[in-house]
């Protein structure tokens, strides 16, 4: 039987050291429990994704010591096969550098083998900085089993349908016993469910078992969540690690069939996955961790508006950092209603975390009179609202740089959409953990978090108000824009579209062609696509924000701003 060490671990992007440093653990981890292959993620010894840190000779360099300290730890544990994604030299025409699978056994090299299909779709750059691999496949002999590589998105074309080059097709005439895929794979709602479908046809069309680990933790906007797994044509998906958190697992691998290392059956994982509302919760909660960790912030503060986008920010804040390291301001106007200071007083004793409250009446008062003495006309109308705005978010940027907490911003993805938000005011920001959300699903999620906990966190009375930016008199937000129920069906269909889940999709396609056949309907999607188009320069100058769809804002939707729609 050959022992596999399953080391879906958490890199960080250039702390080489620590990330040489967690693979040697690892390997005399499994080393020490008799395993023959440890086998780690794609590009784990840099972290994923470096981006133009590629580009920096000290950065390649400390890369390569970062190899020579592994490859010292591997020389002092005899018979392992260590597979650890790396950055190697491309000598010849192309770009300067391959992704690469590097093979480590007893201090030397054995096996090496590059990445050959480079996406550039969605989140995905490779093709910037990596030259495609040479057709064919990578077999290595450990022990009495043959074993055949990939590397994230060669094992994603099986069917031939998005690039030139199948390396299945190499792998399948090769006929080794087991396929080991490392892999960088972002999460989004749906994803797991996506890869285990695409490898269990695989793994049956092509007759081969395969092995698919996974790296996980938050990396700027994007969310990794492990999960690795195994899949053979007899036993379909078989095994699963963690998911959301690093894990270390043996299994076994003999006859083309995956075991405990024991020899006895693995349990299979659940098909179901996670209702939605778990999984967004559980991607944020890793995003911001991470995010704080790696940036080097301890503690994040929140403006609070009383209303139910900021009541799940810190709600989600205090599940990832604790409440004491989550602190909340509110910063009432003229135009503020009364529950927007007692809802906030109330949210905040029900989260265990400090309220700050700074009242912003006299400021606004101030800047109109400058503004009118100055311009010979008074400040009134938009601009008066956007004013408060933009006070509330100089408010919050100057108790950031005084405290040092890293101020999360709180619009969601219905307003950053229709632009229904403030530059340099409710934008400012360092991280936004909901734009990725529709208005309607921060409802969902807010009552998650309430089942979740078993009491109430977010009041009912933030969740049964109208929302309302509370910048005039009387203000809701329906007085610019459609309710939500009907914003977000337009939005998700025009933004997503087929990337959507599949139910998600028919549900939202069907949804907008009964508003588009009357002239009513058609005249509010022509005026909310038009909405989202003149946007762009306000998404464009946001905080990044965590992804949790397959199309959130950011890199992963890439529009020009100077455009005629």
């Amino acid at each position: 039987m050959l022992k596999i060490a399953i080391a879906q671990l958490n890199p960080t992007v250039g702390d080489i050291d620590g990330n040489s440093g967690a693979i040697i653990a690892a390997m005399r981890r499994a080393a020490g429990q008799g395993a023959d292959l440890a086998v780690f993620t794609e590009l784990v010894l840099c972290g994923y994704y470096p981006g133009d840190l590629l580009e920096e000779p000290a950065f390649l360099a400390r890369m390569a010591a970062g190899l020579e300290r592994v490859l010292d730890a591997s020389r002092a544990l005899p018979g392992l096969v260590s597979v650890v994604g790396a950055v190697r030299a491309n000598d010849g025409p192309g770009k300067p550098l391959f992704n690469a699978l590097l093979a480590i056994r007893d201090g030397v090299i054995v096996a090496e083998y590059y990445k050959q299909l480079l996406p550039t779709y969605g989140v995905f750059d490779d093709r910037r900085h990596f030259e495609p691999g040479p057709e064919g496949a990578c077999v290595l002999q450990v022990g009495a089993h043959r074993v055949g590589f990939l590397i994230c998105e060669d094992g994603w074309n099986h069917e031939g349908r998005d690039y030139k080059v199948n390396p299945f097709t190499a792998l399948r005439e090769a006929r080794p016993d087991l396929v080991v895929s490392i892999n960088a794979s972002p999460s989004d709602i749906g994803k797991r469910e996506l890869r285990h479908a695409l490898f269990r046809t695989a793994s049956v069309h092509n007759e081969l078992p395969i092995l698919y680990v996974n790296q996980v933790g938050g990396q700027d906007q994007l969310v990794y969540d492990g999960a690795s797994f195994a899949v053979s044509p007899s036993q379909g998906i078989v095994f699963e690690a963690q998911r959301f958190c690093e894990d270390f697992q043996v299994i076994g691998f003999a006859q083309g069939r995956f075991s405990a290392f024991d020899g006895f059956a693995l349990a299979a994982p659940s098909a179901g996955g996670l209702p939605v509302a778990e999984f967004a919760r559980r991607q944020i909660v890793l995003g911001l961790q991470d995010y704080a960790r790696r940036c080097g912030f301890a503690k994040v503060v929140v403006g609070s508006s009383g209303g139910i986008d900021s009541a799940l920010t810190l709600a989600l804040a205090v599940d990832a950092l604790g409440p004491e390291n989550v602190i909340a301001v509110t910063m009432p106007s003229a135009f503020s209603s009364e529950g927007s200071v007692s809802d906030s007083v109330a949210l905040c004793a029900n989260l265990g975390i400090t309220l700050y409250t700074h009242p912003i009446l006299d400021l606004v008062e101030q800047y109109g009179a400058g503004f009118d003495r100055a311009f010979d006309q008074p400040l009134q109308g938009l601009p008066l609202e956007n004013l408060q705005a933009r006070v509330r978010g100089t408010i919050l940027m100057a108790y950031s740089n005084a405290s040092g907490a890293l101020l999360l911003t709180t619009g969601n993805k219905s307003e950053i959409s229709v632009g229904y938000c403030t530059l340099y005011g409710d934008t400012n920001g360092g991280l936004g953990l909901i734009g990725d959300l529709y208005k309607t699903e921060v409802y969902a999620l807010s009552r998650h978090v309430n089942q979740r906990a078993g009491r109430e966190l977010i009041p009912e009375a933030v969740l049964s108000k109208p929302p309302s930016a509370e910048l005039a008199p009387g203000q809701q937000d329906t007085d610019s824009l459609p309710e939500y129920e009907v914003l977000d069906e337009i939005l998700k269909w025009h933004i997503e579209g087929r990337r959507l889940p599949v139910a998600e999709a028919a549900l939202a396609e069907q949804f907008v062609a009964g508003l588009v056949a009357g002239a009513t309907g058609a005249a509010l999607v022509r005026r909310i696509h038009g909405m989202v188009a003149r946007n762009e320069y306000k998404r464009r100058q946001a905080p990044p924000i965590i992804r949790v769809r397959s199309r959130a804002f950011g890199s992963g939707r890439q529009l020009p701003i100077a455009a005629y729609y």
